[in-house]
């Protein structure tokens, strides 16, 4: 299995073992992938020579090997990045999820790292004094990511936790990110599931597997993979898995909203899942386990149920989207929005009511699509 792959200089390469797909930002994801090996991302462009050394590593089952920690650049007094060092440090950041705080670090670094024009020439922002950002400047940030709209949002609520945090304690005085507005993004985010993916994927990974028990586990219980790796026969009670939500359980972020009750869920165990839980090795504790007979961490999990999909030739499908596939099946078998509510644990109605009108005005199509036919005309000579 071979992928021609295109550089930034429009020169094709052709190597065997390479599968190419596309998040859902459109960015491109070139993986190595050989039956008995595990698969591999490659992360340089093709056609340099990191890439090729990427290319080797993951051929020769060579791990790859972990750059060095960048050193922390001493930031100048009064400036954006001497702002966003102060914030790693404060409670604002420090009681965010570990995996909040990558990405949120990530965004501020590169917001840093970007370059501005200004009357002195091209700088680097974190360089520039915060106290003098204003609006227009938050809106070139954003606007550097026009192509990518939930990065630009998420450039925005960055700088916007950094100065809301400034402001308390009273470093910065006004929040130029006030006013500025969200880029409106694809509606959608992750791809939903069709019925006919669904059948795809369990032709792929019959009955008994644990890639169809894990299918099986996102579907029939509406859980996202966070849930799905702590499922487990200890959940069962009366033919139904009690559990509480990972989601905001343990939260310790400082926000303006009053923090909710976790969530706990009771989800009926329907006979095709019992059917595929009792034909599947499962874990003690957890339903799927890994190789080595442990529960799997829910990034690991992502990824590894992202190599079935492969395998299903359906490499633009994830666990992520066998949650909202469930609720659109459901809406079109006529759940309601308060049923939708129940299931899947929503607090409001806009998230169950985007599915069910969606389901409304495809049952209404089909219903009245007829209507566009014009009528036979009686009169003779008409």
């Amino acid at each position: 299995m071979g992928l021609s792959v295109t550089t930034e200089d429009a020169m094709k390469i052709d190597l065997p073992h390479l599968l190419q797909d596309t998040d859902r930002h459109g960015n491109r994801r070139i993986y190595y992938r050989r039956a008995g090996q595990r698969m591999v991302r490659l992360h340089a462009e093709p056609g340099t020579d990191e890439f090729m050394d990427e290319y080797r590593a993951a051929r020769d089952g060579v791990p790859k090997a972990q750059p060095a920690r960048p050193k922390i650049e001493r930031a100048l007094p009064g400036s954006l990045r001497w702002l966003i060092q102060g914030y790693y440090g404060s409670a604002y950041f420090k009681t965010l999820g570990e995996s909040t705080q990558t990405a949120r670090r990530g965004i501020l670094e590169s917001i840093c790292l970007s370059i501005a024009e200004t009357s002195r020439g091209p700088i680097e922002r974190g360089k520039l004094p915060f106290a003098e950002m204003r609006a227009k400047h938050v809106r070139q940030i954003r606007d550097e990511k026009l192509d990518l709209p939930a990065a630009a949002n998420g450039r925005l609520k960055a700088l916007g936790q950094v100065f809301e945090w400034a402001i308390e304690d009273e470093i910065a005085t006004e929040d130029p990110t006030v006013g500025v507005r969200q880029l409106h993004g694809r509606a959608g985010g992750w791809h939903t599931w069709t019925v006919e993916e669904v059948h795809q994927f369990e032709s792929r990974h019959p009955i008994g597997t644990k890639a169809r028990l894990a299918l099986a586990t996102l579907l029939y219980t509406g859980a996202r993979r966070s849930d799905a790796v702590r499922l487990g026969k200890q959940f069962e009670r009366d033919g139904a898995l009690h559990f509480t939500e990972v989601k905001g359980a343990n939260s310790r972020a400082i926000t303006k909203k009053k923090r909710p009750e976790p969530k706990k869920r009771v989800i009926p165990i329907l006979p095709e899942f019992r059917t595929i839980l009792d034909a599947s090795e499962t874990g003690d504790l957890v339903y799927i386990v890994s190789a080595r007979g442990a529960p799997y961490k829910p990034e690991s999990f992502g990824n590894w149920f992202h190599d079935r999909c492969v395998e299903a030739d359906l490499p633009h499908c994830s666990a992520h989207g066998l949650r909202k596939a469930g609720a659109k099946i459901a809406a079109e078998n006529k759940a309601t929005v308060h049923q939708l509510m129940s299931i899947y644990g929503w607090e409001t109605l806009k998230q169950a009511e985007l599915y069910t009108r969606e389901a409304n005005m495809i049952m209404m199509a089909e219903e009245a699509m007829h209507l566009v036919v014009p009528r036979e005309k009686n009169k003779k000579g008409a």
